[in-house]
């Protein structure tokens, strides 16, 4: 895992760059998490191939617990990647809810991350 450094418009954001799943647990997320705010982040791009697959599964609560933690520590989240894969409509409600607010965000480019995190 690589942790690449952006700065924006004065702001530091970490991009989580590797070729393999990041966070296949809760602890994994928060591990993450306390990791990149000790820091000295609290902008944080990851992308979908890096979380397991369980994560868009609503019902186990693996997604709601570490959002949750970003949510707490007041760390803004851009998650990207092609979700129309997902065809749950609670996730994609989820999903919806999510980017109207500035916390946690769903998106397609890391370009478009960036962009939302610098703001």
């Amino acid at each position: 895992m690589k942790i690449e450094a952006h700065h924006i418009n004065n702001t530091k954001i970490a991009e989580v760059i590797s070729d393999e799943t990041i966070i296949n647990t809760t602890e994994d997320g928060v591990d993450l998490l306390g990791n990149l705010y000790y820091q000295d982040y609290d902008r944080i791009v990851i992308h979908e191939k890096n979380i397991t697959p369980d994560f868009f599964d609503l019902k186990n609560g693996i997604a709601g617990e570490i959002l949750q933690k970003f949510s707490t520590y007041r760390v803004r989240l851009a998650i990207v990647g092609d979700f129309s894969k997902y065809r749950n409509k609670s996730l994609n409600d989820f999903m919806y809810e999510s980017n109207k607010g500035r916390h946690i965000n769903f998106v397609n480019s890391t370009t478009e991350a960036l962009r939302i995190l610098s703001t």
